[in-house]
């Protein structure tokens, strides 16, 4: 498949649908995380509930694609790498981490143009938080 040299809206926010439609995504991401064995070092890294998470992806992700900035509004610039220095990130949980989403997009109906530009996109963030070698 071509992607599109312009997208077909302004931002990946008005092009995925909106806030309701990040919900989705971002809840469909973590339910996946919570019910596939295939992501069950992603989801131990999570600690016992997702709900903190979950809020905060979708306020990250709403500013992220070009939507309000939620997430920047609360607590500032999002510093991921410095964020997520805690926890070690190699080669293992980056892939999890976007197979999970990319299984995510899929699911909640996320058009496959958009799509293609979020799994480069992700796959670029994913990688640059890498803090460990494997």
């Amino acid at each position: 498949m071509q992607i599109q040299d312009k997208a077909p809206f302004d931002t990946p926010f008005e092009w995925i649908g909106g806030e309701d439609r990040v919900r989705q995504l971002t809840e469909r991401f973590y339910d996946l995380m919570d019910l596939e064995p295939g992501y069950a070092a992603l989801r131990a890294a999570h600690g016992p509930s997702l709900d903190n998470a979950r809020q905060r992806l979708f306020w990250f992700l709403c500013g992220w694609l070009g939507g309000p900035q939620h997430y920047t509004d609360r607590f500032g610039h999002p510093m991921l790498r410095a964020r997520h220095m805690p926890f070690p990130i190699g080669i293992a949980e980056r892939d999890q981490w976007l197979a999970c989403m990319d299984q995510a997009t899929g699911e909640t109906g996320v058009p496959e143009d958009l799509r293609a530009r979020l799994r480069q996109s992700f796959f670029q963030t994913a990688d640059w938080m890498r803090n460990k070698g494997a």
